[in-house]
């Protein structure tokens, strides 16, 4: 208890009230009931408000609720009394002063600071020769706001004590996240030591992997003992796969496995089948070579030359972050930088790119009263409520002001020092669009463009009604494949969210320089000279946009007219142009020997992009298409046939398909996964039965159960009333209890959060009244799926922002972004924000393009 003794020996506030201990006590007795003790798994905010960047810092302070134990600021603390009737919060202010001078002018000796007893994340220099910081706790009644002012030790009730002391002393709910207990949260494998490994000459390739049982790309494993790789199982962000890896473990019983695109030379995702885990395997290195992967090779080559003075004298670090010029900072509305957690750079990078988007700024911080108004008790745990809480940070300028003389603050603010707060800290933006992502939950460096995706993915998973403001970015793509012995051609589309071009090396102008400067380099790293500066390949942005609309060949294509596999080459060309484009370039990959490479390039990337030479053309005259006729599919065994996969069922329906359409497309898919059943979608839906109830042979009782279960809709879609009942006696009208509950299959905690995320569902209650006297109008959006929305137009785009990459591969280094506003470059390197001089647009990784309107 050493901490409240600290505590409740400070002075009590100047502006409490002085109570005598039986008032305290009468006060607080009403309010008993609702005052706990936080729990080993509650989490306790005490540095930021759940909808502002608000801290104790703050001039208003930070109110931490005594119930839920969420913070909110002085702006919002009434939002959260109104919603939930909670009234005991505690009132957290650190006060920042300037020291007092000494007679010489120096600040007076150091000592030991006992104001300071909150243990917030915040970058305050409590040791600071300049400032000195008194913290304040005090406990505010709603709506009277009544204030106890801390220490009241013999006057509180000895709960009410327990719980202010166990608020103070909390830790921070991100301190799990830092580095350092991250990874020692990880146990050391049991298997590690002795793990078998076969001597069955398997080498595994740096790129190029597939699942051995199911052909996927993605979320592959490497088993440590055979040298198989199989995929995982899927993740809430549609990413993933169909769980061969399990199986494998299953069938053989080989213990651990390693994640394919993780390994690093400080280690890798490894995980144990066996104590279900994942686990350390402090011998990873070893056990990776045993398969033709050298980590330690990796390490020396990934860090680079270690010598100071070996180093090229120009680096691309200095080049994109404008190092050597004189750089102007910006300050106020859209001018506000996001502060590095570690390693989170990727993640502001995208978020400063996506917030200078219109669309977006509409969605989230133009509908602001509306969705904090309606956001769910924890808004900490509401995607909307903290995409809304970013985009005000980032736009308001409430978190970007000049800094003032400190002349000007003594004769304002007299004794008391405010600093302005540069910059804001998206913790809890993090924390929570990374969870159960088993990358993004990490310290580790990601790609940005990986992340890009994950976040427009959660922007669709959660959008506010009709406006999906990722329909900027959705295109469609048509992809012609023809077969190269029948010259037959079949035409298909998908939908995409950026633009990937390659890296034409093979056209690089100025080839000469390089042979020189390859020579050169060479050469003084053998004799431990200065390295010379660096001369880049130069690529003509022409070159890269030739590379990417040539044919490629198709790995194992099945040709429906040889009914036999076959070559095949595939075109991709754009089906429809989005508003605004994103363009990747493709920098990064691996070498023969396992180490991460990125192609130092320089491409000329025009200010004016012109693509609709790229626009499809469709079916053309003269050409033959391939049968509509299905690869043959291994039909499941009898007793099999009614297991249907429900997790790839859901995937598929969420995408907008007929639930029963999605089911039939897992059961002739043979359970192979969301993947493949989307691929047979595709080739079907066009069928008149396409979205017709599933009848399997013998099992057509289960199949109608089935649809029954998970939501088909129709005329007995009507929701069990004694659930219509519970909701409506919260206060909903029974039309949005229907509405919700119709949309989340008769679950009730699915449909409290529907109600809760779609607002105007309340408004627009003459819609649900209609579809409440007319379900056939569920049969019909049932029948006619709507295909995905994009918002085509001309294919003439301007730039106005881009990422930029420094380091080796994209598991390490450093993101920088670019943005043009008001007709010039800013840059935006983590907190700080300034104009740009030099914007370095020739080594971007990604480009976002708007529209221009023809």
């Amino acid at each position: 208890m050493q901490r409240r003794g600290a505590l409740f020996g400070m002075p009590g506030g100047s502006g409490s009230r002085k109570m005598a201990a039986g008032d305290i006590g009468e006060l607080l007795v009403p309010h008993m009931p609702t005052i706990r003790v936080p729990r080993s798994g509650d989490r306790v905010y005490k540095s930021e408000c759940a909808f502002s960047y608000d801290s104790p810092n703050s001039e208003g302070g930070l109110y931490v609720c005594m119930n839920t134990f969420l913070a909110f600021g002085r702006e919002h603390v009434e939002r959260h009394f109104r919603k939930t009737g909670q009234s005991v919060y505690m009132h957290l202010k650190r006060h920042v002063r300037e020291k007092v001078r000494g007679a010489s002018g120096g600040a007076l000796p150091k000592r030991r600071n006992s104001k300071i007893f909150l243990d917030l994340d915040t970058d305050d220099d409590l040791n600071s020769d300049d400032y000195e910081y008194e913290d304040e706790a005090k406990l505010v009644i709603f709506p009277d706001h009544y204030e106890i002012a801390l220490p009241n030790i013999e006057e509180l009730p000895a709960l009410v004590t327990i719980a202010c002391d166990a608020v103070l002393s909390s830790k921070s709910p991100y301190r799990k996240q830092d580095p350092d207990t991250w990874e020692n949260e990880l146990p050391v494998s049991k298997y590690a030591n002795n793990l078998t490994q076969l001597d069955n000459g398997v080498r595994i390739p740096p790129s190029g992997w597939k699942c051995a049982r199911c052909d996927l790309r993605e979320n592959l494993w490497l088993n440590l003992t055979d040298g198989s790789v199989l995929c995982g199982k899927w993740f809430f962000d549609s990413s993933g796969g169909n769980g061969h890896a399990l199986e494998h473990y299953r069938d053989m019983g080989y213990p651990l496995a390693v994640k394919l695109g993780t390994i690093t030379p400080d280690g890798a995702d490894v995980y144990s089948f066996q104590e279900e885990e994942p686990v350390l395997d402090p011998h990873l290195a070893k056990h990776l070579a045993h398969f033709g992967i050298d980590m330690l090779h990796m390490h020396g080559t990934e860090n680079g030359l270690r010598d100071n003075d070996i180093k090229p004298r120009v680096s691309e670090w200095e080049v994109i972050q404008e190092t050597g010029t004189k750089l102007k900072p910006m300050y106020g509305p859209g001018y506000t930088g996001l502060k590095n957690l570690g390693n989170s750079c990727y993640l502001s990078s995208v978020m400063q790119a996506i917030f200078s988007i219109p669309e977006f700024q509409r969605a989230y911080v133009g509908n602001l009263p509306r969705i904090f108004d309606y956001s769910p008790l924890d808004p900490t745990q509401d995607f909307n409520t903290q995409m809304t809480k970013l985009g005000h940070g980032l736009l308001s300028g409430q978190y970007s002001k000049p800094p003032v003389k400190s002349e000007l603050i003594e004769q304002v603010m007299k004794e008391e020092h405010k600093p302005q707060q540069n910059g804001i800290s998206p913790r809890m933006f993090k924390a929570f669009v990374s969870k159960s992502h088993p990358e993004f939950s990490s310290n580790r460096q990601q790609d940005a463009q990986e992340f890009f995706l994950h976040l427009v993915n959660l922007v669709e998973r959660n959008r506010i009604g009709s406006e999906n403001p990722s329909d900027v970015f959705r295109f469609l793509v048509e992809e012609r494949i023809q077969c190269c012995q029948t010259r037959k051609v079949r035409y298909t589309e998908r939908v995409d969210y950026l633009m990937q071009l390659p890296v034409a090396m093979e056209a690089a102008t100025n080839k000469d320089e390089l042979i020189a400067y390859e020579l050169t380099r060479r050469e003084a790293e053998a004799n431990r000279r200065p390295l010379p500066e660096v001369v880049r390949a130069k690529i003509p942005f022409s070159a890269c946009l030739q590379a990417f609309s040539e044919p490629e060949n198709v790995d194992d294509f099945w040709s429906s007219a040889l009914q036999a596999k076959s070559a095949g080459v595939k075109t991709s060309r754009f089906a429809s142009f989005p508003e605004y484009l994103v363009v990747q370039i493709k920098k990064f990959t691996f070498g023969l020997d396992w180490v991460p490479k990125k192609f130092d390039v320089s491409i000329d990337m025009p200010d004016l992009l012109d693509i609709n030479h790229l626009r499809a053309r469709g079916l053309q005259p003269g050409e033959e298409e391939l049968p509509d006729i299905s690869p043959p599919i291994v039909i499941p065994d009898d007793s099999k046939a009614s297991d249907i996969d429900e997790s790839s069922v859901m995937q598929l329906a969420e995408m907008g398909f007929p639930l029963e359409a999605c089911r039939k497309a897992v059961y002739f898919t043979g359970n192979m996964g969301a993947e493949v059943a989307f691929n047979w979608i595709i080739v079907h839906m066009e069928e008149p039965d396409f979205a017709e109830p599933l009848t399997m042979p013998g099992y057509g009782g289960a199949a109608s159960a089935g649809a029954s279960v998970f939501g088909a809709t129709g005329l007995d879609n009507q929701p069990p009333e004694e659930i219509v009942a519970i909701i409506t006696s919260m206060g909903f009208h029974r039309n949005q209890a229907i509405q919700a509950l119709r949309a989340t299959n008769n679950n009730l905690e699915r449909a409290l959060d529907w109600i809760f995320s779609h607002p105007e569902f309340e408004e627009d209650s003459d819609f649900v009244i209609e579809m409440e006297n007319n379900a056939n109008a569920n049969i019909i959006s049932e029948a006619k799926p709507e295909g995905p929305r994009v918002k085509d137009g001309s294919g003439m785009y301007e730039l106005f922002a881009f990422i930029s990459h420094m380091g080796t591969s994209t598991m390490s280094g450093h993101y920088v972004c670019h943005i043009k506003k008001e007709g010039r470059w800013v840059i935006y390197n983590d907190h700080k924000v300034c104009a740009s001089e030099r914007p370095p647009k020739d080594l971007g990784y990604m480009y976002f393009y708007r529209r221009i309107p023809s």
